[in-house]
């Protein structure tokens, strides 16, 4: 059923960070997407990668971005479902020897049908009790692939993961590969763009706010609530579909329930339901500890400090101060 036109002032004006215009935010992501094409010059190889694993866990968090910010819905596993990504493709891609855009789609689609699956609970369960069912699923998908050996290598994980070509190009360099998923990052954001600002995104959104309310207005919950994990879930799935080839060696680790709070904390971080949120929030999460290890073996300690002072400071993340601060200075009212 398609969602109603209008649910309210709440559902329309929330979502945006600086500038709040639906063309002004499309515009932020193709200079954005232009200002890092170039970016890694001078960079060196090392700090390539940085910019490269920023944008990657930056699609991991849209997803979750869409989860909880826009549907309201708590989720755990996002780290699972990017594991499910990266273990899909890279089996796929270095042991089957499949075309890598290939095992791109394979591992959305995995990822899109279990997040389907996993979300039936939410139709059943609220609030924290969802939030443990998706834990109990991270949990269970970190122990497959640390015991199951034979298929994931186990804590030996699995290496010469193979990059992608473009037109018969090799993207082996770290420039070339770094431009690349600038590229797959910017199509993954505008998709995103274009679902919130349609009848979909308006039925996430009323979803969160009341929804009671949605179904009395014609959205269908149910639909959404399922829409909402499996969508959330396929971009997981995307962004371990890039981080193979990126180190081109995966194990279990980056995977567990602990980088699933780490995901969920650059949500919140950036600012929940806010569509530049997600890269806010992972330059937090990947950049910020680089500049931070200046001060030696301390970095992670004023990392933490940083971010609780952030959070106690703006509890609507770093996208909401900035639109508050928008406000004021062109005399508009704040769109939460």
């Amino acid at each position: 059923m398609t969602a109603p036109a209008t649910h309210g002032a709440a559902t329309e004006r929330r979502g945006l960070a600086l500038p709040s215009s639906i063309d002004g935010t499309l515009v932020t992501l193709v200079l954005g997407a232009a200002i890092l094409w170039f970016a890694p010059a001078g960079m060196g190889r090392y700090g390539t990668y940085v910019l490269s694993l920023w944008l990657v866990m930056s699609i991991a968090v849209m997803g979750l971005n869409l989860t909880l910010g826009y549907a309201g819905l708590k989720s755990l596993a996002q780290a699972a479902f990017m594991g499910l990504g990266a273990y899909a493709t890279a089996l796929l891609t270095s042991k089957l020897g499949l075309n890598w855009y290939a095992a791109f789609a394979i591992s959305g689609l995995l990822t899109f049908a279990v997040g389907l699956v996993l979300g039936f609970p939410a139709l059943r369960v609220q609030a924290h009790y969802l939030a443990f069912v998706t834990l109990a699923f991270s949990t269970l998908i970190w122990l497959i692939l640390r015991n199951e050996q034979w298929l994931t290598g186990g804590v030996f994980g699995l290496s010469n993961i193979p990059r992608p070509s473009f037109l018969s190009v090799k993207l082996d360099g770290a420039l070339e590969f770094h431009r690349f998923v600038v590229v797959v990052t910017f199509i993954l954001a505008a998709a995103l763009w274009w679902m919130i600002r349609s009848p979909w995104g308006r039925a996430f959104m009323a979803l969160r706010e009341n929804p009671v309310r949605a179904a009395s207005l014609g959205v269908d919950t149910r639909m959404y609530t399922l829409l909402a994990f499996a969508i959330g879930s396929a971009y997981a799935g995307f962004a371990g579909a890039l981080y193979a080839p990126l180190v081109e060696f995966i194990d279990p680790s980056p995977f567990s329930l602990s980088q699933s709070f780490f995901l969920l904390l650059m949500v919140v971080a950036g600012g929940s339901g806010y569509l530049l949120g997600p890269f806010i929030g992972a330059l937090l999460g990947v950049v910020l500890p680089e500049w931070l290890r200046v001060v030696g073996s301390l970095y992670l300690i004023v990392f933490a400090t940083i971010v609780m002072l952030l959070l106690i400071a703006c509890p609507q993340g770093v996208s909401g101060l900035i639109e508050r601060g928008w406000a004021k200075l062109t005399g508009k009212a704040g769109g939460r």
